[in-house]
């Protein structure tokens, strides 16, 4: 069975993974019966959508892309693609400017007041980096409407995955509700509730990693899936990961699954830090038979 491993109430590469799907059905023979996209979704209405999602009523000028030093992020492309098809800006947090409850942002020498966030800061990252100085803490109420808010980063994420009953989500429970330590760690990893890629997650646990955590409750114990290395690379054989990306509409009862993206590894984990000098790994994206 298919099994859900993480929820992520959290943006990801939306503009970037189009583009790329794109670029691969014009220079790769990419069956005609198939589409990276979901619910009857076009490549015009795919960005349709992400632009009333993104920007919605409001003057682009008006509308930003957060982040933390933007320009050193991994996913840059994807800023610069969501600029390009958008016409905002992304923007870091350390030069925001907060007048009452109004926030503004400096272009070209004029003051341009914000009234949308497409945030895409991580909060484990943000929390790190004490060396920046900002006027505004993204907690803070202040005058703007989110594409995502800053709560859904909390309450939709592995903080979730112990409410879920599923034989489609693995065994999953709160370090500090864990009644006797399993026998069995092996087939267990060991993962902090908000941190980003696979930053603090303990794969290979051992007793007395379980006795070394300080605050249990903000760690939860997941019984490992082992993922398949199903795809053949000219490197050998590769695992993969498919991550289902929605978008909500503010006048939708529910989000609506829109585009994928696919992670490749050849490493005891999905992730970047767990994948470094191996070949034909990384980001991708999956099309499925229609």
């Amino acid at each position: 069975l298919p099994q859900l491993i993480e929820l992520q109430g959290f943006p990801s590469m939306f503009a970037y993974q189009h583009w790329v799907a794109l670029k691969y059905k014009k220079h790769f023979t990419i069956p005609e019966n198939t589409t990276h996209l979901f619910n009857d979704l076009t490549d015009e209405t795919y960005i349709k959508r992400l632009k009333k999602w993104i920007v919605d009523e409001e003057d682009p000028q008006q509308v930003i892309l957060l982040e933390i030093e933007p320009e050193k992020q991994k996913t840059r492309v994807d800023f610069e693609l969501t600029k390009k098809f958008f016409g905002i800006e992304y923007v870091c947090i350390s030069i925001l400017m907060l007048e009452g409850k109004q926030l503004f942002y400096e272009k070209k020498g004029r003051k341009i007041p914000i009234r949308r966030i497409y945030s895409r800061v991580i909060f484990d990252e943000f929390v790190r980096r004490t060396d920046l100085r900002c006027e505004f803490n993204i907690t803070e109420e202040a005058d703007v409407s989110w594409v995502n808010h800053p709560n859904w980063f909390f309450r939709i994420s592995k903080y979730s995955m112990p409410f879920i009953n599923s034989p489609y989500v693995p065994n999953t429970k709160f370090l500090n509700e864990v009644g006797s330590t399993p026998e069995d760690l092996e087939n267990y990893v060991l993962k902090p509730l908000f941190s980003f890629s696979g930053k603090g997650v303990i794969f290979d646990i051992k007793a007395g990693d379980i006795e070394s955590i300080m605050n249990p409750q903000n760690y939860i114990l997941q019984r490992k899936v082992q993922y398949a290395p199903v795809i053949q690379s000219p490197s050998g054989q590769v695992k993969a990961e498919i991550r289902l990306l929605y978008t909500w509409l503010k006048d939708e009862p529910a989000p609506m699954l829109t585009i994928n993206l696919v992670r490749l590894s050849r490493g005891k984990m999905i992730g970047v830090d767990y994948n470094k000098d191996l070949e034909w790994v990384g980001g991708s994206v999956g099309f499925f038979e229609v």
